[in-house]
């Protein structure tokens, strides 16, 4: 959801996790060819989710080597006070 929105509010610890798994999405996208495309279709399983990762991803990030999320921590959740976070793409 977060390569779609480009930002959601979830757990700090879910958002750390997250964030391995998008960055290395973004590197994909960044490959370009067959078999990186492939690869993310083997993670996120909408093909125009892919299809646009794959345009936008190597104009955006060109310049970057790493890097591509930011984890923003906010209020604890009300209830059960857990810790959380914005995750956002940069």
């Amino acid at each position: 959801e977060i390569i779609r929105h480009g930002r959601i509010k979830t757990t700090l610890v879910r958002a750390k996790a997250v964030r391995k798994h998008v960055d290395h999405m973004i590197q994909l996208g960044k490959r370009g060819d067959l078999h990186a495309r492939r690869q993310a279709l083997g993670w996120i399983y909408d093909k125009d989710l892919v299809h646009s990762l794959f345009e936008a991803a190597p104009e955006r990030y060109s310049d970057r080597e790493g890097g591509y999320t930011r984890v923003l921590r906010t209020m604890p959740r009300q209830g059960d006070n857990a810790k959380m976070a914005v995750i956002e793409l940069v």
